[in-house]
């Protein structure tokens, strides 16, 4: 039987792996098939990130480059742009992005790519293991049925799974190894090869009954933190209002051994996974006429953070009877999580974006990333450091909080500080948060000639 054949290959770590997408989750995956012994091309369609693979560079931050340069070396891992490499493969991942486009709805378009370019050099029973994160029904639609109209057949062509990605960029704990992976195939065969080859380099597999469970867990698990993000950040609002200190409420709840998962307040929400999952979701249940409530406010919520960011900065300012236009501040950090150089669909990009039409006199500070690309595509760059002349900014706003960074002569130096990362435990007549509660703060108060004659000064 072709399963058998196949099934052995993987065993013996004879089969030939091919990862599409060598970003966050692709290049991790294809270094821990290296590790154990298979041979991996790597398929992306940037040719600079191909290149600077095959001479041993990582873009990757979870990915050092010795090992790139060992993969390299040994013989067992190239990269390449060309797509043919595919007639000569045992199994392929697909690592592709799946973004929303400008009406908040899915963008499957490198998966049909994708899905074009496996139906055209496909010579040989291939393992096909979808971990983009997509819609329920994605695998069977897009890739299960093109196939068969295309007179390939499942269980003798191809093998189809969905294994979701869960990779936690920046995560020293929980990586590609250690990570549990979830796996449903179109028919147990499918789930038998790919238990066994995930089983060959993971620490544990979770098999389940279909590609569509594992898809709607993958969506479950992001969308779950949507909601409760969504819920502490309204909660923070309302805290603000009633003169309550969130923080110290979720530390104090925190305490209770059960029933209680800590979440925290922000300026949004960013990376690729919980900005974008709950709305694959939400578009999905749409077509079948069920509209989901929870979805829908927490993403009107957390998409609205940035303009709450906003108008703390409009306070720090107004303090010191300053407008935002012309005024100089500093934002604190980029990329959407500590410590690491991923910025995409970060909070701080909407901030600065609504700053700049103010006209503002904007600077950004984080030494994970050298520039980014502002809405008009153009290059802008940022304070690659740990430390600057703080004093020089008339706001600056913690946003993203990097361990390298130097906060007490943050602290010592900014006239006005809008923390949003909780930074500071205590508060000041100098900083200013989001669910901090009123505080007895002294007006930044420029003293007039006049003043000073009617105090007898």
């Amino acid at each position: 039987m072709l399963k058998d054949q196949l099934l052995t290959k993987i065993k013996k770590k004879k089969a030939k792996i091919g990862v599409v997408g060598l970003g966050y989750v692709g290049l991790p995956l294809a270094m821990e098939f290296v590790s154990a012994g298979f041979e991996v091309i790597g398929i992306d369609t940037n040719k600079n990130t191909v290149k600077a693979l095959n001479e041993g560079q990582s873009h990757v931050l979870d990915v050092k480059n010795e090992i790139v340069t060992s993969a390299v070396k040994s013989n067992r891992f190239s990269a390449t742009t060309n797509f043919e490499s595919i007639e000569e493969l045992d199994v392929l991942s697909i690592c592709v992005p799946t973004p929303l486009n400008k009406n908040q709805e899915p963008d499957i378009s490198y998966l049909e790519f994708t899905a074009d370019k496996i139906e055209r050099y496909m010579k040989k029973s291939l393992l096909i293991l979808l971990e983009s994160t997509t819609y329920p029904g994605s695998t069977r639609e897009l890739f299960h049925h093109k196939l068969e109209w295309k007179n390939k057949h499942i269980n003798q062509d191809y093998f189809l799974c969905f294994s979701p990605e869960r990779i936690d960029p920046g995560n020293a704990t929980f990586q590609t190894k250690n990570i549990p992976k979830v796996i449903g195939g179109i028919t147990e065969e499918s789930s038998e090869l790919g238990q066994a080859l995930y089983g060959s380099i993971l620490d544990q597999i979770v098999v389940v009954s279909s590609p569509e469970t594992a898809e709607m867990s993958k969506l479950l698990e992001n969308t779950f933190r949507s909601i409760n993000i969504a819920f502490i950040n309204e909660m923070a609002m309302m805290c603000e209002r009633m003169d309550i200190d969130i923080w110290e409420s979720v530390d104090a709840a925190a305490t209770k051994p059960f029933g209680f998962m800590p979440f925290y307040p922000g300026s949004g929400v960013g990376g690729h996974c919980i900005p974008l999952d709950p709305m694959y979701l939400y578009w999905k249940g749409k077509q079948s006429k069920f509209f989901n409530k929870f979805i829908e406010l927490s993403q009107e919520i957390n998409m609205n953070m940035p303009f709450n960011v906003v108008d703390k900065i409009y306070e720090a300012l107004n303090m010191q009877e300053k407008s935002v236009k012309n005024s100089k501040i500093l934002l604190v950090g980029l990329s959407y999580k500590s410590d690491i150089s991923d910025i995409r669909e970060s909070p701080t990009l909407d901030i600065y974006e609504t700053l700049n039409a103010k006209h503002a006199d904007l600077a950004i500070l984080d030494p994970f990333v050298s520039s980014f690309k502002d809405k008009h595509g153009t290059e802008i760059p940022v304070i690659q450091a740990n430390i600057c002349d703080f004093a020089s900014y008339d706001c600056v706003v913690i946003l993203t909080k990097h361990s390298t960074i130097d906060y007490q002569t943050l602290l010592k130096e900014s006239q006005a500080i809008v923390d949003m990362s909780h930074t500071y435990k205590k508060t000041g007549d100098k900083i200013f948060r989001i669910g901090g509660g009123k505080l007895d703060r002294q007006v930044f108060k420029k003293t007039t000639i006049k003043e000073k004659e009617l105090s007898g000064k």
